[in-house]
């Protein structure tokens, strides 16, 4: 197969049959082999961590499937960690889409002279541009608009699939007594109609979830989500 990209954690390759090939690796983003999800460097690896992501996402993949909603999973083979997805087109060189129920992180820092930390949202969306350099920036429809990175009605299709996918998500993890606090979603265009597609993964490492009071590292959380 012929290697198309390789990423921080996954490689991507051509399988030369119309689909693509993604190799989950051990590697996990951090600072000073320190694990940190929302890194934009690789900081460790940590074994069997490239497993774990594609089991929890190959669940939450065909839960998500079979709702009717859109995404590029074909399967997986857990043993190899390799996932089979359709090709797909990003919205420029790629954005991210972040889903929020609770007053955490980023927003937090950003708006909290107006919130406590922790107070509840009501399903916020907001896109940031994929640019380490610029420290993935903030973007409004408008701008993505005007930049042509997406149409405005990509942009409302793009919110109301992240708000059903995150509502399937957030009632998964209830089932384990777990709170969904956020979660960061990618989409692509797939197909010759180009429709908006759920890409990449759904694992620990893209949600921040707690159990009360206590915050649950991303490996752990596909333990809990996994367990029998």
């Amino acid at each position: 197969m012929k290697i198309v990209y390789k990423g921080k954690t996954k490689d991507v390759y051509d399988k030369g049959d119309g689909n693509y090939l993604l190799k989950f690796k051990d590697d996990v983003t951090g600072t000073d082999g320190v694990f940190d999800p929302g890194a934009n460097t690789v900081g460790l690896t940590i074994e069997g961590v490239g497993k774990s992501c594609l089991r929890l996402t190959k669940f939450f993949f065909e839960r998500i499937n079979s709702e009717g909603i859109p995404t590029h999973f074909v399967d997986a083979d857990i043993e190899n960690t390799t996932m089979t997805v359709k090709p797909a087109e990003a919205f420029g060189e790629g954005v991210e889409v972040i889903l929020r129920y609770r007053a955490v992180g980023s927003f937090y820092r950003r708006y909290g002279k107006y919130c406590n930390e922790g107070d509840m949202l009501d399903s916020y969306v907001e896109v940031t541009l994929k640019d380490d350099a610029r420290n993935d920036p903030l973007i409004t429809d408008e701008a993505l608009a005007m930049l042509g990175i997406m149409t405005k009605d990509e942009y409302q299709t793009l919110v109301q699939l992240t708000k059903r996918i995150g509502a399937i998500v957030k009632e998964e993890l209830a089932k384990k007594d777990l709170e969904l606090y956020d979660i960061k979603f990618e989409f692509g265009r797939v197909g010759e109609d180009k429709h908006i597609a759920l890409i990449d993964e759904v694992s620990g490492g893209n949600m921040r979830a707690y159990r009360g009071n206590e915050y649950i590292e991303p490996l752990r959380l596909e333990q809990i989500m996994l367990a029998e």
